[in-house]
């Protein structure tokens, strides 16, 4: 992912936007992703994150996400299972920017982590609105379909990171688009189903 050698710093942005992104859609994913490619060779990580080329980080977070793969399509459960997830995607995310911007300066580093977790929340914050917004549906179809296309973003974002990182950027600053519409969609339709059951409750008093 990152050289040895000092990255621009465009690149270096790029990267950082795109693994943060990913790690809020799947931190385990994430994680073992780049730990193999960076075991195999494929991409040279930075001695800071080299720690993630080890087998045990490698089966360990693999382990996690093959738990997280089955319970992130079990509907209402998967709302949990998120739901408890931001303590650990957003942390993991920030701590991930944090130690590839070594080469920057502290206060660099500090602010690269803040919009790394920043990131990682957003991503986060739209998978689990969109699930809530889907879950009530009386098919498990929809809620495996959005389970399998985040697994397979988050791998698929991962690597492109590491190849192409002004094209992963791009699509995650999209993505971001979307996500934000979509919350916005989201807050407004609770808002109105709220203030109908308020309407509701109020003509039968």
């Amino acid at each position: 992912m990152l050289e040895a050698m000092k990255l621009p710093a465009n690149e270096l942005v790029a990267i950082l936007v795109t693994i943060s992104f990913a790690a809020g859609l799947n931190v385990y994913a994430t994680v073992a992703t780049l730990g193999l490619l960076g075991h195999t060779g494929w991409v040279p990580l930075p001695p800071d994150l080299q720690i993630l080329s080890s087998w045990y980080v490698i089966i360990f977070s693999g382990l996690l996400f093959l738990i997280e793969f089955f319970a992130d399509k079990i509907p209402a459960f998967d709302l949990i299972w998120n739901a408890l997830h931001t303590f650990v995607r957003v942390p993991i995310a920030a701590l991930l920017a944090y130690r590839a911007a070594a080469q920057l300066s502290p206060s660099e580093q500090l602010l690269v982590a803040v919009a790394g977790g920043a990131i990682a929340f957003a991503a986060h914050g739209g998978k689990t609105a969109v699930r809530a917004a889907v879950t009530p549906l009386p098919e498990p179809v929809s809620n495996i379909s959005l389970s399998l296309g985040e697994d397979v973003l988050a791998i698929s974002l991962t690597w492109l990171a590491t190849k192409h990182p002004y094209i992963a950027a791009a699509i995650v600053l999209w993505l971001l688009i979307v996500i934000i519409t979509l919350v916005r969609w989201v807050i407004r339709s609770l808002r109105a189903l709220f203030r109908g059951a308020e309407k509701q409750l109020a003509g039968n008093l």
